[in-house]
């Protein structure tokens, strides 16, 4: 990974100088439409076998969805959700659930390690696990819960929305294998554009309330996704206003300069006690010196 890649580090306050001068690289996106999905499962399939993911085999819970969540072995799931619509009618809403690459991810911003969560500069998300120390902040942080921290390494994983595929000039697994059409892939402008021409014909189609999800609380997301109904995110298992929480910010930007400052600040006031004042000198080093530093005198010896 090049240093001039990284448009943002986490354990750093500021965007990586080496990156500015690759900023005309275009930002990519992944779109999911909501409306064209099936869930066939290919995608998560897909996304198993290229990354070489071998989950355990799950248990019947009560639902076609499996498993139930992502984890450090399954990066990218269907979600089967199920709705009951104005006309009391039953109906499957699938949604592809991976990690939404955020224009400005909380997961980066908790992360207390340098260069353990980096932003690229077309945006993607990346995680370094040899960097990764397993707190598991990030995975606490992030509003869409979709970085899992494995129990056997102590490692953190998510999707890399297949950031060697992207390298090379490919498209994302998922996206390779979707018959439906329901993924597409390319830079986020044209994503977006094509999602609006979209939510414009769902419109017309009678779905008054379709819309382009793209939450503003994370100043956008490197996957935006097409909803039947924009103002019900939550049926989709999609939180309805995600963003960076209150106590992440506050330990990024309150807590741990405020933590830093005091170090230096203790270092400092040691340095200038050294040098103003010196050592402590205790009684076995210097008798002498010791007896004067009490205004006491030591004991006379028979010589003297």
């Amino acid at each position: 990974m090049s240093d001039k890649d990284i448009a943002a580090s986490s354990g750093l306050s500021d965007l990586n100088p080496q990156s500015r001068i690759r900023r005309t690289i275009p930002k990519i996106a992944k779109l999911f439409d909501a409306t064209k999905c099936n869930g066939c499962k290919a995608c998560q399939v897909a996304c198993s076998e290229w990354n070489d993911l071998r989950a355990e085999v799950g248990t019947f819970q009560g639902s076609y969805q499996n498993p139930m969540a992502v984890s450090a072995d399954s990066w990218t799931i269907i979600k089967f959700n199920e709705f009951v619509d104005d006309n009391k009618k039953l109906r499957w809403q699938f949604t592809h659930s991976a990690c939404m690459h955020c224009e400005d991810p909380a997961c980066l911003t908790a992360c207390s390690t340098k260069g353990a969560i980096v932003q690229k500069s077309n945006g993607t998300v990346e995680l370094n696990h040899d960097k990764c120390v397993g707190c598991g902040y990030c995975v606490s942080a992030c509003p869409f819960g979709t970085i899992s921290l494995n129990p056997k390494d102590s490692k953190v994983y998510k999707c890399t929305m297949c950031a060697d595929r992207v390298q090379a000039g490919q498209e994302p697994a998922c996206v390779k294998t979707c018959t439906t059409g329901a993924l597409k892939f390319g830079t986020r402008e044209d994503m977006l554009f094509i999602a609006e021409k979209r939510v414009a014909q769902l419109k017309e189609r009678g779905y008054a309330n379709a819309g382009l999800y793209n939450p503003k609380g994370v100043s956008g997301t490197g996957m935006v996704m097409v909803l039947h109904d924009i103002n019900k995110p939550e049926s989709y298992g999609l939180p309805a206003d995600p963003k960076t929480s209150l106590p992440t910010t506050l330990w990024q930007d309150v807590v741990k300069p405020l933590g830093t400052a005091g170090i230096l600040g203790a270092v400092a006031v040691a340095c200038v006690h050294r040098i103003t004042v010196g050592r402590n000198i205790v009684e076995e080093d210097d008798p002498i010196a010791y007896a004067q530093q009490h205004h006491s005198h030591p004991e006379k010896t028979d010589k003297e």
